[in-house]
């Protein structure tokens, strides 16, 4: 299983990004297995942000919610993170994951950095 990660740059607080994350190396990885998307800030252990599972029932970090909205296309094996009023807090390398139940983490992405500063 590759999953590649698109998406991160910088931007400035309150702005928005959206990254993508293609799942590729198994058919209709998406409509079988949960997806995820994990960060990790600079000195602090990962946590995981969002998790939707095959069914499409999708679970936030505190923090995320009502800013991030998870979201997949099972067609293009695509999963994606729609992250809104950024805050500096936000700043985290962001890794998309791939897995069973609602801490998928069997398989994993490169990462996409997201910086958000002034």
């Amino acid at each position: 299983v590759q999953l590649v990660e698109s998406g991160g740059g910088l931007v400035q607080p309150g702005e928005s990004l959206k990254l993508s994350c293609t799942a590729s190396g198994l058919q209709s990885i998406l409509s079988t297995y949960s997806a995820g998307w994990y960060r990790q800030a600079p000195g602090k252990q990962s946590e995981l942000v969002a998790v939707i599972r095959a069914s499409g029932t999708t679970k936030y970090m505190d923090s995320a919610k009502g800013r991030f909205t998870i979201s997949k296309d099972t067609v293009k094996d695509t999963l994606y993170l729609e992250m809104n009023n950024l805050e500096v807090e936000d700043t985290a390398v962001y890794y998309c994951t791939v897995g069973n139940g609602l801490t998928p983490s069997e398989y994993w992405g490169q990462g996409t950095h997201v910086t958000v500063s002034t």
